[in-house]
């Protein structure tokens, strides 16, 4: 990668990036380590042996803002016992709290928000040479773009994750839309995140992340794929696709199936071998793009559903859609296509309103669905969000038993779940190879929150899809043998 002209004559920096949070802020981070790169600024590994550490915040619920916070006051104590002379906060929580974090966490020397990125190497080094910045006023970044998608033009706007590209193009090359960055990998595994799309349009009553990542924006085709060529020359061997919500890509583009074509030319990019769509809305999953998931060679069977509830009257008080009847007959759809398809899903306890009879409804639901990974999550009030204002809200203590009774059964049913797949045919990405013991993840297996794939009595390197059969359990995780 080639330092701009402008920078290499700047005295070098050093800057760590840690991110938390989703794989969508890997991604961010990965942006902004191109284009820190690119700015004249060296990275290391090692918050320690920074200059600048950068820390990518997650502000989604209440335990990951406090994870921010915590990430962020450790990285300001190597201020006093490392080489550390600042500690600037990015990311979603920065984002969505800008002037007000700033104010309550002095210890950061600057909070950065979505519309600093573009010019990120020249703010950190203007905070390195003692100048004030001044944060930002949050604002609902829904209101940036047209109501209407078609109307939409990120170009217009700062979107993290939309302007990147190859870091071998010519300087003076045209992007086919908006400005270009370069993307740096800060992970060297075999699975990379890739977006889709950024923002939403739905306004579900507990969620504020529309408010800070703004109205649903797809990314275009030629970009995503120009993004996997270099993806996967870089060694990659599986897309992971990420967006707030994929079933919607392509609305905004004028065609609501792009995601149904664009899955083959994915999977057929030199180097690819596995493709993966994460997170996708119940409501919005269309016949055609089950199909397409289960029906692409080198496509992962592999259904990210979002239910969040079983229950129709708490679904409708989330501002969802659905009821246990629609769902299991969605799933049946799936796996009428694809028997051996890996599930999971996300689901909230003790929402505003909810009585026994609807968690009831809950834990029959998660029992027929038969999903290999259920998240499990107590409600608690987010800011600026409409469930904030609602009436009927549990205490703590409930939404806590709720929450503990619903873990317990889901960790029993996944584990059963698990142990069904004894002698079924998997084919394994290895990503770690430590001591002998060699761990990948099938194609049922999401990245990190879904379990992994032990391979017994294999020499298998990282990097290698290896076919195997499942020949025991731990819980989620799966054993197996090369076939």
């Amino acid at each position: 990668m080639t330092t701009s002209p402008a920078a290499a004559s700047l005295p070098l920096s050093t800057v760590a990036l840690v991110t938390l949070g989703c794989a969508r802020n890997e991604v961010d981070s990965e942006e902004l380590a191109g284009r820190l790169e690119l700015g004249g600024f060296r990275l290391v590994d090692d918050a320690a042996d920074a200059d600048t550490v950068v820390v990518n915040t997650c502000g989604f619920v209440e335990a990951a803002k406090k994870d921010s916070v915590d990430t962020l006051l450790e990285a300001a104590d190597l201020k006093t016992s490392g080489s550390t002379q600042a500690v600037v906060a990015v990311g979603c929580l920065a984002e969505r709290y800008g002037k007000d974090l700033a104010t309550s966490l002095p210890e950061a020397d600057a909070v950065l928000g979505f519309d600093d990125y573009p010019d990120i190497a020249d703010r950190l080094r203007s905070i390195l040479d003692g100048e004030q910045h001044h944060p930002h006023t949050p604002q609902d970044r829904r209101r940036l773009l047209p109501i209407s998608p078609s109307a939409r033009d990120a170009g217009t706007v700062v979107v993290p994750g939309h302007t990147i590209a190859a870091p071998d193009l010519p300087a003076d090359a045209t992007p086919e839309s908006g400005p270009r960055a370069v993307r740096r990998r800060l992970d060297g595994g075999p699975m990379a995140p890739l977006k889709l799309a950024s923002g939403c349009d739905r306004r579900c009553s507990f969620c504020a992340i529309p408010t800070f990542r703004g109205s649903f924006v797809s990314r275009r085709p030629s970009d995503v794929l120009g993004e996997a060529r270099w993806l996967g020359g870089q060694g990659v061997k599986e897309l992971f696709l990420v967006s707030e919500n994929s079933t919607s890509y392509g609305k905004d583009l004028g065609d609501l199936r792009l995601l149904e074509t664009l899955l083959p030319e994915l999977a057929a990019v030199d180097g690819i071998e596995r493709v993966r769509v994460s997170y996708l809305q119940p409501a919005e999953t269309r016949p055609g793009l089950v199909s397409a998931i289960a029906g692409t060679p080198g496509v992962a069977p592999y259904y990210d559903l979002s239910f969040q509830h079983a229950s129709a009257a708490v679904l409708r008080r989330m501002r969802r859609f659905g009821d246990p009847d629609s769902f299991l007959a969605l799933l049946d759809q799936v796996r009428q296509q694809a028997p051996t398809a890996g599930v999971r899903s996300n689901v909230i306890v003790g929402f505003p309103g909810e009585t026994e009879d609807d968690f009831q409804t809950l834990c029959d639901f998660v029992e027929a669905a038969r999903m290999d990974v259920v998240g499990v999550f107590g409600y608690s009030d987010e800011d600026g969000t409409e469930a904030e204002t609602y009436d009927g809200k549990h205490d703590e203590d409930e939404i806590r038993e709720r929450t503990e009774h619903l873990t317990r059964l889901v960790e029993e049913l996944t584990a059963q779940r698990a142990a069904e797949r004894v002698g079924e045919t998997v084919e394994v990405l290895v990503e770690s190879v430590e001591d002998g013991e060699v761990v990948g993840r099938a194609a049922l297996q999401g990245p990190e929150v879904d379990g992994c794939t032990t391979l017994v009595g294999s020499d298998a390197r990282v990097g290698d899809l290896v076919t195997a059969v499942v020949v025991d359990t731990e819980g989620v995780d799966l054993v197996a043998r090369e076939a």
